[in-house]
């Protein structure tokens, strides 16, 4: 296929971070930044904004443009003022007709300072069984345009917006198509029997076969990188088309957030698989086909309202900084740990940026674009980019809303256990935590990211405690906040704190099942307001009938009352589930669903639901005695 062929914007615009003095648009382009956005305000007066010169881009193939523009507005914007916008080139906008909501011709936003309905959700792997509930976005968008009711303020995806360690046969086709069309630049590596992106796509163990390519240096480095200590369903074989290359996680994004690219790749099988691998070929196919429809609808989505995003383990790889016996031995050889490096590359490219463009550009500028390049063979350049991301730590970021959106980093400032290499570290260490709690100070109420939920299932973390005990953390991914005592009682004690804010919202994932919590500290009469919200997963669900026993047993072993209670890290804090309102369980919900949390004035829920993709709804009816 020849340049000409190809759309000029292939991915996006995704709207990003959306304050009264700034809009961020994130795109990618086939050719250079170019063309003229034009912003029109309520009153309609217009801001012209030349896209050459006001644009950040990094070129990452000869045809391909990681855009984010990043526009300071003429005039501050007011709470629920609407703004369209149009990217033109030669007078004629290069922005697909789908992404406007008819009559309409042109996206749109409303500013929120004072935010009321927040969507949210995590765990979206294209080719799990089921629906894409991301879908929802859009049909409550289009809603508020029919109806004239409010739009949701933000959408907030806590993490695993892709999946670099579970990729599907067709999927990894599609990316390499799309690595040859974009003509993405090639990259060299040491450590690995083979050691080029262009080996890698033409070998023979490039489909269902990359574990033989994986490095040997440590006999127990394959169990703790990729098999994730015995965990085949889980792990293991889902790692076998693991991404390994920067342009292949390029690539990845661009199909999960667009639908342009895909009418132009061949999904036909390649070459050389065996019946089983053809078999497992075909089901995969036909899994992606509904996510692959679904796509338009979420393009339109994310060009009206603003999306937040955050890491989790699956945008990396699975288990990622468990433990620091994990850590020194995937950063111990030059592969893994360029494989690691690479896809932390793709985040702040293509997620990380856009969050809070000022914290990552020193990253971008320094770091990154100048070393990535269309040299193949310059493996040092590259090497000193991944260890500058990695050793990166600005992650976190927070938006100045109305209550504040504070998103925590829980991957890479872990809490090491000195006790043993084993054990799981703390979500975040005590520096980064009280850089948290200084963000909070003077706040009525705030609204949390935690990527795993801060008050989980009990009964779970008890069967991850007994499996670290004997020495398995990875086989159950023991990581929660309780599983490290100083990072627990640090978060614990930042609830009880008496400057910290009075009311707590608490938006997580990652654990593929959908719960609420009123927490409430014990015999105190000013405890604030901490409500735990977990929506998981928006295109994955936990193992049937798995959810339901351990619902049960939940219940009877930790439910009100309970003497276990006290046994805990948290015995200090009341905790009360919301049930859905499904009523087939006592408190958690397994089904494809995003989250929704309306907010009062004070910043405090008044509605805490999923919305699912048949359009139906779950409400979790609260408990819990004010």
């Amino acid at each position: 296929m020849s340049e000409t062929d190809l759309p000029y914007l292939i991915v996006g615009p995704i709207v990003r971070r959306v304050t009264a003095e700034n809009l961020v648009l994130w795109s990618v382009t086939t050719q250079p930044p170019q063309g003229q956005l034009v912003i029109e305000r309520a009153d309609q007066t217009r801001q012209n904004v030349d896209v050459e010169t006001t644009a950040a881009s990094v070129q990452v193939g000869d045809r391909a443009w990681i855009v984010l523009l990043s526009i300071a507005l003429n005039t501050p914007l007011k709470h629920g003022e609407r703004l369209t916008y149009d990217w033109l080139q030669h007078q004629q906008t290069v922005l697909p007709s789908h992404l406007s909501y008819q009559p309409k011709s042109r996206p749109s936003l409303i500013f929120h300072q004072q935010l009321g309905s927040v969507l949210h959700g995590s765990c979206r792997k294209p080719h799990a069984p089921g629906d894409d509930a991301l879908v929802g976005v859009d049909r409550l968008v289009e809603e508020a345009e029919t109806t004239g009711a409010e739009r949701p303020s933000m959408l907030i995806m806590t993490g695993d917006q892709v999946y670099a360690d579970d990729v599907a046969g067709p999927m990894l086709r599609a990316i390499h198509d799309v690595c040859a069309l974009l003509k993405l630049w090639p990259e060299s590596w040491s450590g690995a029997s083979i050691n080029n992106s262009v080996e890698l796509h033409q070998s023979s163990a490039s489909y269902y076969r990359r574990e033989s390519l994986l490095p040997k240096q440590d006999s127990t480095l394959y169990r703790r990188f990729f098999a994730g200590g015995h965990k085949p369903i889980f792990t293991s074989v889902y790692a076998k088309n693991h991404l390994i290359s920067l342009s292949e996680v390029v690539a990845m994004y661009c199909l999960v957030w667009s639908s342009r690219l895909w009418p132009l790749v061949n999904l036909e099988e390649p070459a050389g698989l065996t019946a089983e691998e053809q078999q497992r070929y075909q089901h995969e196919r036909t899994q992606l086909a509904s996510f692959q429809s679904a796509l338009p609808a979420v393009e339109r989505a994310m060009a009206h309202l603003p999306v937040y995003m955050m890491f989790d383990d699956h945008d990396v790889t699975d288990d990622w900084n468990l433990s620091r016996a994990w850590e020194e031995a995937a950063y111990g050889h030059p592969f893994s740990r360029r494989i690691i490096g690479n896809a932390l590359v793709g985040y702040a490219l293509c997620q990380g940026w856009g969050n809070d463009p000022k914290a990552i550009t020193p990253l971008i500028n320094a770091h990154i674009r100048p070393c990535i390049t269309p040299d193949p063979d310059d493996c040092a350049v590259h090497d000193g980019m991944i260890d500058a991301t990695l050793h990166w730590s600005q992650w976190s970021y927070s938006v100045p809303s109305s209550p504040p959106v504070v998103v925590l980093d829980t991957r890479t400032q872990r809490w090491r256990s000195e006790k043993s290499a084993h054990k799981p570290s703390g979500l975040m260490d005590w520096e980064a935590l009280t850089e948290t709690q200084q963000l909070l100070l003077g706040h009525a109420a705030v609204l949390m990211v935690s990527p795993a939920p801060i008050f989980g299932v009990k009964v779970i973390e008890v069967v991850q405690r007994v499996f670290t005990w004997l020495g398995l953390a990875l086989m159950v991914d023991a990581e929660n906040w309780m599983a490290h005592r100083g990072a627990a009682q640090v978060m614990l004690n930042i609830f009880q704190h008496a400057r910290t804010p009075k009311s707590f919202t608490v938006l997580s994932g990652d654990v593929h099942y959908s719960f609420v919590y009123d927490v409430r500290i014990r015999h105190s009469k000013s405890s604030p307001k901490i409500t735990q919200v977990t929506a998981s997963g928006l295109k994955n669900a936990f193992p049937e009938p798995l959810i339901g026993r351990f619902d049960r047993l939940n219940h009877f072993l930790y439910g009100r009352g309970s003497p276990l209670n006290l046994l805990t890290k948290r015995r200090r804090m009341r905790i009360r589930p919301r049930h859905p309102s499904s009523g087939k369980r006592y408190e958690l919900h397994n089904q494809h669903a995003l989250g929704v949390v309306k907010l009062n004035e004070q910043g405090e829920p008044t509605y805490i639901g999923l919305y699912h993709p048949d359009q139906s709804q779950t409400v979790f009816v609260s408990t819990i005695d004010d």
